[in-house]
């Protein structure tokens, strides 16, 4: 059995100051730069009369940039991060206001693509980033924080957008204010970035095993969670904007998504205990498909709320919880069957609205897009179960201390 690293609050308060920048440059990347077109969907579906495929290609270009440049990233490691991570906010900023001058599907496309980009170069510069040594006893904290803020940055987002829609603001006018508001969190994260260099790689001294067989299973797994969770992250504001037509309240569903999401990485490493990795990975797909089974089932702005919060909650414990049972499946191989499950996830992300526009050619209805998800991933949870060569306990390393890769 495992335990959970212990957060002292002194520890806490200290981490609060190293982990704070890091954190608000990463709300600005991923809040904004690859989920705001989230909250903005019913608007412009509304405004530029957008069908849920169109909406599904808009949400893949994004992805698909964000797949383009993590593997950039990977083939050449930045030299310079902080000045890498200062640029591809900017470059969020840009395209984010740019977003209003433009219009069609095709050019909205190639900006989302360009945003999911920086976003993702933004992130790689955030994760190569050491703000304190290996063992400090700040380092769970610094990465709870840390990680905090992609949850913050969706609420915020979430927030901004529920704020202009009840003054009546169309899809142009929240796109210039979330560019506003990126510019605003880069100026405020990159001047707390630390002058450090470019984080050092160890080259591992034993040579790199062979990946067992069970990896590719385990990615074929991880990838399922990416496709099942991008749908409600991508879709719920529309399905809680079918529900109740009133911004006011439908509006609050992606703000309660991105809070539920922070505080998933801030409660984490207390509750996490007694359980191995894959068994809290098992455990949160499966809430995670409650939740989407609800908001089908149930057409109120109750089950809106329960899958807002229980989506939100679990989609970064997998993330970090299936990096770390790769990793320690695939011992000496471990950077390779990382990068192996990062693939899995982003091609699932970009497969997920694929597949939920190819649904609605076929006739299918948003709730029953929700129920498919749900299914697939509640199949995953309980094959996950049965691939028996993956063991081993999480260690002093669970959910809070490891980063997650997307």
């Amino acid at each position: 059995m495992s335990t959970a690293p212990h957060l002292d609050p002194a520890h806490s308060r200290g981490a609060l100051g190293l982990a704070l920048p890091a954190a608000l440059a990463l709300a600005a990347a991923m809040g904004i730069g690859r989920f705001a077109f989230t909250p903005l969907w019913p608007l412009m579906a509304q405004e530029a009369g957008l069908s849920l495929a169109q909406g599904s290609w808009l949400a893949s270009a994004n992805y698909t940039g964000y797949l383009l440049g993590a593997l950039a990233a990977a083939l050449r490691p930045p030299r310079h991060p902080r000045a890498m991570l200062a640029a591809s906010l900017l470059a969020v900023a840009l395209l984010t206001l740019a977003m209003p001058w433009v219009h069609g599907v095709p050019a909205w496309s190639l900006l989302r693509l360009a945003a999911g980009y920086g976003s993702a170069s933004a992130f790689i510069c955030v994760a190569a980033s050491r703000p304190v040594a290996p063992g400090d006893p700040r380092a769970p904290a610094v990465a709870a924080i840390t990680y905090a803020g992609v949850g913050a940055g969706i609420a915020l987002t979430g927030l901004a957008c529920l704020g202009l829609m009840a003054i009546g603001a169309g899809a142009p006018a929240n796109w210039t204010a979330l560019g506003a508001l990126t510019l605003a969190l880069a100026a405020v994260a990159w001047p707390g970035r630390r002058r450090a260099g470019a984080a050092r790689h160890q080259a591992a001294t034993a040579t790199p095993g062979r990946l067992p067989p069970a990896i590719g299973r385990l990615a074929l797994h991880y990838g399922v969670f990416g496709a099942g969770y991008i749908i409600p992250a991508t879709f719920l504001p529309a399905m809680a904007r079918e529900i109740v037509a009133d911004p006011a309240v439908f509006g609050w569903a992606w703000p309660l998504f991105g809070l539920a999401a922070a505080l998933s990485c801030l409660l984490a490493p207390r509750v996490a205990q007694a359980h191995d990795d894959r068994t809290v990975w098992r455990g949160a797909q499966a809430l995670m498909a409650l939740g989407m089974v609800t908001v089908a089932l149930w057409h109120d702005i109750g089950a809106v709320i329960v899958a807002a919060l229980l989506v939100g909650g679990t989609f970064m414990v997998i993330t970090q919880s299936g990096m770390l049972v790769a990793q320690r499946l695939a011992g000496n191989a471990a950077p390779r069957a990382a990068a192996i499950m990062t693939s899995a996830f982003a091609a699932g992300q970009i497969a997920g609205p694929l597949l939920a526009s190819a649904a609605a050619r076929w006739g299918a209805t948003l709730p029953q897009v929700l129920a498919g998800g749900a299914a697939l991933l509640a199949l995953s949870a309980w094959r996950l179960g049965n691939i028996s060569a993956i063991g081993g306990n999480a260690g002093h390393n669970a959910i809070g201390s490891q980063e997650p890769s997307h």
